[in-house]
């Protein structure tokens, strides 16, 4: 958790190395994911790989809890299996409507756990000034209370929510597309094909949200009193879109998306080394 995320801040505090790339020319690597976490048990010990492990589970749980209480007061009725393209009008209404009633799961759950994602975040990064500022989750809920009022708990929320939505649709509309059009129900393999293609399309358009998911984490430890969410780390940003552009201008909006093979961006000398 704590290595994904300190990618995803920028903070680098040990140097690139020098590599070669598939064409064999001279580039510079950051470290990856191993790499980092090894650094984080000399710095923290094994224990600091953990950080923030208590609100995300608390948040997964209450995320957990709160689909399941949604899809019991909101059941979704059921519909005929449809696959013959006869009937793609028919299929399409069920993707849609199945698509829907899985967009409202997914936003009531992410507004009730998304206070805790903030605290986990902020419990994280804490890492990256050696602060204590946030120690445990009920002085946290105080101290976010005190500081910003009911809104701190709820700050990148929207490009989460953003994000969320577009990988649903774009996910599930794909997805019937693809097996609609494109694999033959004459073909043998169709079922196993057809239960692998969402698998698939969830993990290629992960990628294309995946700056949604890095705004919004972000936005969740800027301007927050840490190092880590102030100059000359990050400007104090005044909203997500802010933020959006200013790391769509530094080339940045995929920053921490690969653990393993990070290529250094030319911009990304101006994060401080510690």
């Amino acid at each position: 958790l704590l290595t994904g995320f300190l990618l995803q801040v920028g903070h680098e505090p040990l140097p690139p190395t020098v590599g070669r790339n598939v064409l064999g020319r001279k580039v510079l690597y950051l470290p990856g994911f191993f790499t980092y976490a090894r650094h984080i048990v000399e710095v923290d010990g094994k224990r600091g790989l953990f950080r923030g492990l208590t609100p995300r589970l608390i948040s997964s749980t209450l995320s957990t809890i709160t689909r399941g209480s949604v899809k019991k007061a909101f059941p979704l009725e059921d519909m005929e299996h449809v696959s013959n393209k006869d009937d793609v009008k028919t299929s399409l209404r069920k993707v849609v409507k199945e698509t829907s009633h899985e967009m409202m799961m997914q936003c009531v759950s992410r507004v009730v756990s998304h206070p805790l994602h903030v605290i986990s975040m902020r419990c994280m990064v804490q890492f990256v000034g050696r602060e204590v500022k946030y120690s445990g989750v009920f002085s946290a809920i105080g101290r976010i209370f005190k500081e910003e009022g009911i809104l701190g708990f709820f700050v990148g929320l929207v490009p989460h929510i953003l994000g969320d939505v577009i990988f649903l649709w774009c996910c599930n509309l794909l997805a019937h597309f693809i097996n609609t059009y494109a694999v033959d129900d004459n073909f043998s393999q169709a079922s196993v094909i057809r239960s692998y293609t969402k698998f698939v399309m969830g993990i290629a358009v992960s990628m294309l949200t995946y700056p949604f998911l890095l705004v919004g984490d972000l936005m969740a430890v800027n301007n927050c009193g840490l190092r880590a969410g102030l100059p000359p780390y990050a400007p104090a940003f005044t909203s997500w879109l802010h933020c959006w552009r200013y790391l769509s201008a530094q080339g940045q909006l995929f920053r921490g998306s690969s653990l393993l093979f990070r290529r250094a961006p030319m911009p990304a000398a101006c994060f401080p080394i510690d």
